[in-house]
């Protein structure tokens, strides 16, 4: 198995624990700022996280669950019960040097997505205020985004964080595009995480992670829950005819910035698509 393609490790509880190099953990992907943790709930079970040095935003995929931190109680957060009905998740902000705790009031799936804080943010709601559901791309590129931290959004200190459903026979995350020099504005460093679900779930998925000069290249097949790790290179998905897919994105690098460059063989077809 590729070190890219990270399984659940179970089906309930924490599923999934993916620090970045600094918290030294046996799940380490070996790069500096992007986090990520699932937990996947049943009514009352609990989770609960202190976050040192880092910031969250604690994403409720899907589910209902009471989450507080140590100066928020946002009290009863999620509305979505599928993830697949697209609606704007509820969201919460939890800055370095607090800890936070949810307590499930359906089952609930709970994405921790973590990187390097300085501490300029308070704790506060996300979403759903502020997010829309937005069309990007066209033909068999067409996707649908719900930004839930990008740079527009001034809530945070180095995450950027959004969700992506991409239409059964569709392509996402394409053409194929990098963010890996950090040389802002032309091009930012971001280390990047995918969190994928199938729909239905008995599904699959496929994601390309490779260089221009081919010192990495890997084709990985995903499965329901699975992640994706992209510490460089290029890093479209597809999905196959039947079956819809959404991913959970994780962005961080030394500036809270996305910029990008297409893969020079294939950037043609955003200019054409631009047109």
């Amino acid at each position: 198995m590729t070190d890219l393609l990270r399984k659940p490790i179970g089906t309930r509880g924490k599923v999934h624990d993916i620090p970045p190099s600094a918290a030294r953990g046996p799940q380490s992907p070996g790069w500096s700022y992007v986090g990520f943790a699932l937990y996947r709930l049943e009514p009352g079970g609990t989770a609960a996280e202190a976050t040192g040095t880092t910031e969250a935003i604690l994403v409720l995929v899907e589910g209902r669950a009471e989450i507080a931190c140590d100066t928020l109680d946002f009290g009863e957060m999620g509305d979505r019960l599928d993830v697949f009905d697209k609606t704007p998740p509820h969201c919460a902000y939890i800055p370095p040097g607090q800890s936070w705790r949810a307590r499930a009031t359906t089952a609930c799936t709970l994405a921790v997505c973590s990187a390097p804080g300085t501490g300029h943010h308070p704790a506060r709601r996300l979403g759903p205020e502020g997010i829309e559901l937005t069309p990007r791309g066209k033909g068999a590129n067409t996707r649908h985004i719900n930004n839930i931290a990008m740079e527009g959004r001034d809530v945070a200190d180095s995450l950027l964080v959004t969700e992506v459903f991409t239409p059964a026979g569709n392509w996402s995350s394409y053409p194929p595009h990098r963010h890996d020099e950090d040389r802002f504005p032309e091009i930012t460093y971001l280390e990047e995480s995918y969190y994928h679900r199938l729909n239905p779930a008995q599904g699959y998925g496929h994601q390309r992670v490779f260089t221009e000069d081919g010192s990495l290249d890997e084709t990985i097949s995903i499965s329901n829950h699975d992640v994706v790790l992209v510490p460089k290179g290029h890093h479209p998905c597809a999905a196959p005819y039947g079956y819809e897919m959404y991913y959970l994105n994780v962005m961080a690098g030394p500036v809270r910035k996305w910029r990008f460059k297409n893969h020079p063989d294939h950037a043609w077809i955003a200019e054409r698509d631009a047109g």
